[in-house]
């Protein structure tokens, strides 16, 4: 018994890895097939490649329990699929893919935040938090800075952080979601389908003239279905897989390797510059997000995944 156990632990940190070195790499693909497409163009072959995936995991019907829980999928799609995706992509049409992986990993402290107003989760209550937060904020200060000083425009910067608080209603509303028993892999299809809706006010405002002839090419095709797939579909049920094997509280130490995982990439593949300054900046953010997190780690270190 303990065998089998010992062996689903290993599974569920082998699953959150693999997870985490895709999720990672994800800004660095679409930072390649921007040179092909506009950012709505990749945010809706992408989701409408993880739709079919997900309809063929689970083809049945999702059932409303109530007409009311129509309205926070809807918001779901609109927040954590649409916007949030969507100013990530414009952002990285501004600003470097390391400054977007790094920037964008904060999203827990807004999350937090808003948690506190809306849940009443104490999280964003606790000292070790906001020190975490200040130390975090001053590492992007620094990323900030040191990206105009390479060309990079700040906008792009601010769009990453606005995309932060995006996840961040995102986060509290499937939170929300997630109290109503649905089956996950139905409910994620459903925001799924919302946003793709909602992207489509911004085909007109964007256009979209999608340059098909590029998908002939083997590192476009290949980037836009690891999106599609793994990135957007595979990755959501090996995530959750590795939440069950594990609990939620230590899968999620994990999303704090994103960073990492992006800033290694994009310097191998994209051959992005990390100054010094910059490095110092990284270095402050990830360490803000753990010290951010630590307390509760400690507090949390009994629990179990059934008691997650």
């Amino acid at each position: 018994m303990q065998l089998q156990t010992n062996r689903d632990l290993r599974k569920g940190h082998l699953a959150a890895l693999v997870t985490i070195l895709l999720w990672g790499t994800t800004y660095i693909s679409t930072k390649i097939l921007l040179k092909e497409f506009q950012p709505v163009e990749i945010l809706l072959l992408r989701y409408v490649i993880a739709l079919g995936v997900l309809f063929l995991l689970r083809p049945k019907r999702l059932k409303l329990q109530c007409r009311k829980h129509e309205l926070y999928f809807a918001l779901a799609g609109l927040t954590g699929v649409c916007m949030y995706y969507l100013l990530e992509n414009i952002a990285l049409t501004m600003t470097s893919a390391s400054n977007v992986g790094v920037i964008g990993a904060v999203s827990p402290f807004f999350t937090a935040i808003f948690a506190l107003f809306i849940l009443k989760d104490p999280t964003a209550r606790r000292p070790g938090f906001f020190i975490g937060f200040a130390v975090a904020i001053f590492g992007i200060g620094l990323i900030t800075f040191q990206g105009a000083a390479m060309g990079f425009h700040l906008a792009g910067d601010l769009l990453v952080i606005l995309s932060t608080m995006v996840w961040a209603c995102y986060s509290v509303v499937s939170r929300i979601i997630g109290d109503f028993g649905y089956p996950t892999v139905q409910a994620t299809r459903r925001m799924f389908l919302y946003g793709i809706l909602f992207m489509l006010p911004f085909l007109k405002i964007f256009g979209f003239h999608p340059n098909l002839s590029a998908l002939s090419e083997p590192v476009v095709l290949g980037n836009l279905i690891f999106l599609g797939v793994g990135a957007s579909a595979l990755c959501f049920v090996s995530w959750n897989y590795a939440v069950i094997r594990l609990g939620a509280v230590k899968t999620s130490v994990y999303i704090y390797l994103i960073p990492v995982v992006t800033v290694l990439a994009a310097v191998i593949v994209l051959h992005e510059r990390i100054t010094f300054w910059s490095g110092v900046g990284i270095v402050l953010t990830i360490s803000g997000l753990f010290l951010s997190q630590g307390l509760r780690l400690k507090e949390k270190s009994g629990d179990t995944p059934e008691s997650q």
